[in-house]
């Protein structure tokens, strides 16, 4: 499968945006195909297994997150939600649910095409990041030695710090919230701990980061959580 020829399942219930969606996505030479409801999705999500999934949560016969958890339960295929619900409350459900991305309607088309180029990207380098060595910027992890390099020079990370990069590098250019970080590197029980997060993720910044007060490659996403970017 080339990305130019990416099957596209679009589940909207609104029959104009589905529509627009649909067309902006032809143009681009994905092939795309529709559904209206939740039942309908997980029908043509099995049969014709596509390659990623536009996804509004509001649908008629049910909650698009409640959709999101049933495809993760046997895919993890590339899976942008567009939405017009905007709290921050609901980006954090769909994503700690198994979202890659979120895109507040209105939307256009740019936007829309440049977020789903993002994810195929991020799940083509899941075979690159399969390698034992993740490079961006000056620094260089080393996932079999466990050791981080800043320009050629080793530099110390506590235990959570190498947690918290190496869960991120494996998940690039995909918004992790909080609650998915203290899960992964603190574990269970912790879910009311997000400053745990911030000032550990404040200390990372400051060894591999340029310039910690404008990180380039550990980005936030107010309110939500964080985003890597393998970048150059």
């Amino acid at each position: 499968m080339t990305e130019a020829r990416a099957k596209i399942l679009i589940v909207e219930d609104d029959a104009d945006i589905r529509r627009f969606v649909r067309l902006t996505l032809e143009s681009e030479g994905y092939e795309a195909f529709e559904a209206e409801n939740a039942k309908r999705a997980l029908i043509e999500a099995g049969t014709r297994r596509p390659d990623a999934i536009v996804l509004d949560l509001g649908l008629p016969d049910g909650d698009g997150v409640d959709l999101i958890r049933d495809i993760r339960g046997w895919s993890n295929l590339p899976i942008v939600v567009l939405s017009a619900r905007s709290r921050e409350s609901d980006k954090i459900d769909a994503l700690d649910a198994g979202a890659d991305d979120y895109l507040v309607k209105p939307f256009g088309s740019g936007e829309l095409l440049a977020r789903i180029r993002t994810q195929f990207r991020r799940y083509a380098q899941h075979t690159v990041l399969g390698e034992s060595t993740v490079s961006f910027g000056d620094i260089k992890v080393d996932l079999i030695r466990r050791t981080v390099e800043r320009a050629g020079e080793l530099i110390h990370l506590t235990p959570i710090e190498y947690k918290l990069l190496t869960h991120l590098i494996r998940q690039p250019d995909r918004v992790i919230t909080h609650l998915q970080l203290l899960r992964a590197v603190w574990g269970p029980g912790h879910e009311e701990d997000m400053h745990y997060v911030r000032v550990h993720m404040a200390n990372l910044r400051k060894k591999i980061e340029a310039n910690p007060s404008t990180p380039v490659h550990v980005t936030t996403e107010s309110g939500v959580g964080y985003r890597f970017h393998l970048g150059t």
